[in-house]
């Protein structure tokens, strides 16, 4: 029963993370399937087919090309359409049918590349996982097939103080101008974003990251990007989403990190679930650390952080709590006495808890669209009653 869910929906799957960290970098992005993943992709949790199209496809599996594994097909349609389209490069996703068939999708990337001259790469992908593996590793691919060294970056006007933004997708960050807002943030604190991965900038700006002094990893899914960075440039990074109360940590944070050359952790300097604590938050793990740090720098009182996603343990605190579906999830949510979360998360909720909504499109997909907060300006109104 542990895998079963009564009540909650499940997070957007792997495969619409890699289509959403990829949307705005002008490549093509493939899912073979029938058309299911894509369809999901399309109605649930892509919000910016309103204004801004992307070369988004499915391959149209047939059983019988499953069963008989007839790869050539889908080579010929892959190759007729890079052709036609140019792409800066061409990502591969599996779904699960083609996963358990046995797939060789490196292998396919590999013939397509060879025929077109285009980039062409798989990223790790069967719609089983959730979206901070699909995403984060879509963003590691591009980290380590697009970013070079290339000319240094003129710093001379901002001082030398240049970090990348990593990890902002509209799955977690989707209120209206929030790339913006980030961008302004770190500029009123004195430092130039070199790129937004991968929300606002294009490909050309990604290019140029290696150039930064420090990345901002304001979620999980951009920690893989950020690791290949520091391979390949030595450039150290921070987890935590400057917020309320809590920016000003953020920003010492990537300070130390410039001078000192290390990484830096500062959403893990949290109360992290006391056994007093009475406020509960759910979500992913980096943003929802921040909003909590504000939150207890703020109000003066511990917040419980639980994790229902596949988040890497470095960016958890000791007292953060994993959770594995609905199941592990409800007696927390029962004995908490107040709760930050998405609204479907209500209904699984101690009826006497004070709920404050924190809608996410990787949960709720668009049903909550026009109440999506500005993460990096947004407070819990808290009375200290609950």
């Amino acid at each position: 029963m542990r895998q079963s869910y009564r009540i909650l929906p499940v997070y957007t799957a792997d495969v619409s993370g890699i289509c959403s960290a990829l949307y705005e970098l002008g490549g093509m992005t493939v899912i073979h399937d029938p058309s299911g993943c894509n369809s999901t992709y399309n109605t649930h949790d892509e919000i910016r087919w309103y204004d801004q199209d992307s070369l988004i496809y499915i391959s149209g599996l047939s059983e019988i090309d499953a069963v008989t594994g007839n790869d050539q097909k889908f080579i010929d349609a892959l190759v007729k359409a890079v052709r036609e389209l140019h792409p800066a490069f061409l990502a591969l996703a599996s779904s699960p049918i083609p996963f358990m068939s046995g797939t060789d999708f490196p292998a396919l990337a590999r013939i397509v590349g060879k025929q077109t001259g285009v980039p062409s790469f798989f990223i790790p992908s069967n719609g089983m996982h959730d979206y901070v593996r699909g995403a984060g590793a879509a963003l590691a691919q591009i980290a380590t097939s697009f970013v070079t060294e290339g000319k240094p970056a003129d710093k001379s006007r901002i001082n030398g103080r240049a970090a990348n933004i990593l990890g902002m997708t509209p799955l977690d960050f989707a209120a209206p101008g929030q790339a913006a807002s980030l961008k302004r943030l770190l500029s009123a604190h004195g430092w130039h974003t070199v790129s937004i991965w991968a929300m606002g900038d294009g490909l050309d700006a990604i290019r140029q990251a290696g150039s930064a002094d420090v990345n901002l990893v304001v979620s999980s899914v951009g920690l893989a990007a950020a690791k290949v960075l520091q391979q390949k440039f030595g450039t150290p990074y921070v987890v935590g989403l400057p917020t309320g109360l809590f920016a000003r940590q953020v920003f010492a944070a990537m300070e130390r990190a410039m001078e000192q050359g290390q990484n830096q952790y500062p959403c893990k300097d949290r109360s992290a679930g006391k056994p007093d604590s009475t406020v509960t938050i759910i979500g992913e793990p980096v943003t929802c650390a921040s909003i909590a740090a504000a939150f207890e720098r703020r109000h003066g009182v511990p917040v419980r952080l639980l994790c229902p996603l596949e988040a890497l343990d470095e960016v958890l605190a000791p007292g953060d709590i994993p959770v594995q579906g609905e199941e592990e999830a409800e007696p927390w949510l029962e004995q908490a006495r107040a709760v930050i979360a998405d609204p479907l998360y209500r209904p699984v909720c101690s009826q006497g808890a004070v709920f404050y909504p924190l809608p996410h499109v990787a949960f709720s997909g668009r049903i909550y669209l026009k109440q999506m907060r500005d993460l990096t300006t947004w407070e819990v109104e808290y009375n200290g009653n609950e």
